[in-house]
């Protein structure tokens, strides 16, 4: 049996919290299996990421060349394709990111393995793998099989996995050629941080965030009080800011900030995968929806299902009254 995969990401000189999360199910899936983990980094040179995946993994496959230090799908693509098709590995696990879900389905096409997307856990019958995935806004899950193939290619859902730190394998670092006549038709220019604003979320301990149960955006300078009172800061989910109630310096999730509070007060978010990756790192995570069947409650310490304008007016009146 080949090896499991695990394709690392890594921008503006730190590895994604992603890589470490998938590198964490590739370990206990490898396990049930008795085969390997290698990591994969396509990096430029003299980058120190390796030393990192090699606490994690049992072999690093190396790529260098400054093409590399700033992600680029064609020369992704083409790396790896060569790559599996010269090591067959079992199963290849990519993030569920702007980049895996750019690059993952060309590869999938190229070297024809089958491919799962949008995992949120991964487990395994009958020597094959099964992805779990949630439809209906994460109401419901399914669980999905794949046809008998040399390999097999799974994205994963950022933030489906916890990450434990306290790795002791010393996996050996391994350098790669690149294949001979690898072109790119993109060129990178810039990173543009279009969430820098006046207030940063990423480093507030205590994190007061609205959805879209506040209604309409005169109702959130109830919640912006709560947030004074209580000396923290407000943050919210995406739908508030594609509805221009709040600049988007304050999103919390993917397409915004990842935060680490000790404390996070999610008030009227339905919880959506996309802002759950945003708060993994939260030490105590605090819920008030009123759908008892909200998905925010999976990920919760603390859920109330109630009306979140009830519970910020109690907040409020105990908080003065302390």
């Amino acid at each position: 049996m080949g090896d499991i995969f695990v394709i690392a990401e890594h921008r503006k000189g730190e590895v994604r919290d992603i890589t470490f999360e998938m590198l964490q199910k590739a370990v206990a899936l490898a396990q049930a299996l008795s085969c390997n983990v290698t990591a994969v980094l396509l990096g430029g040179r003299n980058e120190p990421f390796a030393d990192d995946l090699a606490k994690r993994a049992d072999r690093v496959l190396v790529f260098e060349d400054e093409r590399l230090k700033t992600y680029n799908s064609d020369l992704y693509v083409g790396i790896l394709a060569a790559l599996v098709q010269e090591h067959q590995p079992f199963l290849t696990l990519m993030g569920h990111t702007s980049w895996g879900m750019d690059y993952a389905p060309a590869l999938a096409v190229r070297t024809g393995y089958p491919l799962a997307t949008d995992a949120s856990d991964i487990l395994l019958e009958e020597g094959r793998p099964q992805v779990i995935r949630q439809m209906y806004s994460g109401k419901l899950f399914s669980r999905i099989s794949f046809n008998p193939s040399p390999g097999y290619m799974v994205t994963v859902r950022p933030g489906a996995f916890k990450t434990d730190l306290a790795n002791d394998k010393k996996g050996e670092v391994v350098p790669q050629s690149l294949p001979e006549g690898l072109q790119g038709r993109r060129e990178f220019l810039a990173f543009e941080d279009t969430a820098a604003g006046d207030v940063d979320i990423t480093q507030a301990d205590l994190l007061v965030s609205v959805g879209r149960g506040v209604g309409e955006a005169d109702n959130i300078a109830t919640v912006k009080e709560l947030a004074d009172i209580l000396g923290g800061t407000l943050s919210c989910s995406r739908p508030v800011v594609d509805k221009n109630w709040l600049p988007k310096f304050h999103q919390v999730g993917t397409s915004g900030k990842s935060v680490k509070p000790k404390v996070y007060l999610a008030l009227g978010i339905s919880g959506a995968f996309q802002h759950v990756a945003g708060i993994t790192g939260a030490d105590c995570v605090i819920a008030v929806n009123k759908d008892k069947k909200a998905p925010i409650f999976r990920v919760a310490d603390y859920g109330i299902a109630d009306d979140l304008f009830t519970v910020v007016a109690a907040l409020k009146a105990r908080a003065k009254g302390a």
